[in-house]
């Protein structure tokens, strides 16, 4: 019987040994290349070897203000954009989980922008934001008169990060739309019908029902958006070039002036961040 036992050990461990061959090949051995990528000073000329420099590549990039506004940049988008799509998703959620005609087809056309390749919707995008014949400057300026004159929504320094913001929230929020939807058909009537009969009112129900309910579906919408959207880059990137949101500040740091031991240490450094991010969330937050 033990040798049977020792036998089936046996091949449960070869039955895995291929997912965490694969595991380590995709996760773990680039995980610990960036690591080691940090520490060293990274020659082009692959017939020269890569020197050993410690941190500096780290104190370099800690002591770089561009560093910085590129980290508030990512905080600021971050921030918004995943309170922007939970919120916008739940809305629209509730609106949707009630019965009426057409609530099918409406369904399916919300889920329209996340299914949208990104590259399309983000160079609609750019024309409905066009200074000169954009939709978003003729009716800020033209109709409601809001804006004093057009403006450069995709390239200036200053709005850009708007335009960046507004159209993260509309691609992304179907995805917490479907989440929260889920769990909302999963939620009993008989809970609401108790609540009337005790005399609630639709906030009261809100309140002390639904949130209660869709408490864990909510965390793990802000986890996973918060993960995502700090590692944005294609959105950002193909909708403006004046957003420099820490992906693309490693982008260029890699690719336009080759420096792949400092755009590796800031991939340690923002892995960390969001590591330690999770880890407060999940137990201060959560607690789970």
């Amino acid at each position: 019987m033990q040798i049977k036992k020792d036998q089936e050990a046996k091949l449960g461990y070869w039955l895995i040994l291929p997912t965490v061959l694969s595991i380590g090949g995709l996760i773990i051995y680039p995980v610990f290349y960036n690591l080691w990528l940090s520490v060293h000073d990274v020659n082009m000329n692959p017939t020269m070897p890569n020197e050993f420099i410690g941190l500096s590549h780290f104190i370099n990039i800690l002591t770089d203000l561009d560093f910085w506004i590129s980290f508030r940049t990512s905080l600021i988008f971050t921030s918004t954009t995943v309170i922007g799509t939970t919120l916008l998703g739940l809305g629209v959620a509730l609106l949707l989980n009630r019965k009426f005609p057409g609530r099918a087809i409406a369904r399916g056309i919300i889920l329209l922008p996340y299914v949208t390749p990104v590259i399309s919707a983000a160079f609609g995008w750019k024309y409905l934001f066009n200074p000169v014949f954009g939709m978003f400057n003729y009716i800020m300026v033209d109709v409601l008169s809001i804006l004093p004159q057009h403006i450069n929504w995709i390239e200036s320094p200053r709005y850009a990060i708007f335009a960046v913001i507004i159209f993260n929230i509309w691609r992304n929020f179907p995805f917490a739309f479907l989440m929260i939807l889920a769990e909302l058909q999963s939620i009993s009537d008989t809970l609401y019908e108790a609540a009337e009969v005790d005399g609630a009112t639709i906030w009261q129900k809100f309140k002390y029902i639904t949130l209660p309910e869709l408490k864990f579906v909510i965390g793990a919408l802000v986890i996973l958006r918060t993960i995502w959207n700090f590692y944005k880059f294609s959105e950002v990137y193909l909708l403006s070039s004046s957003v420099e949101v820490l992906p693309v500040y490693i982008y260029e740091k890699a690719f336009s002036t080759y420096s792949f031991g400092e755009a590796a240490a800031i991939s340690a450094i923002l892995f960390v961040f969001v590591l330690g991010f999770i880890m407060f969330y999940v137990r201060k937050v959560l607690e789970w």
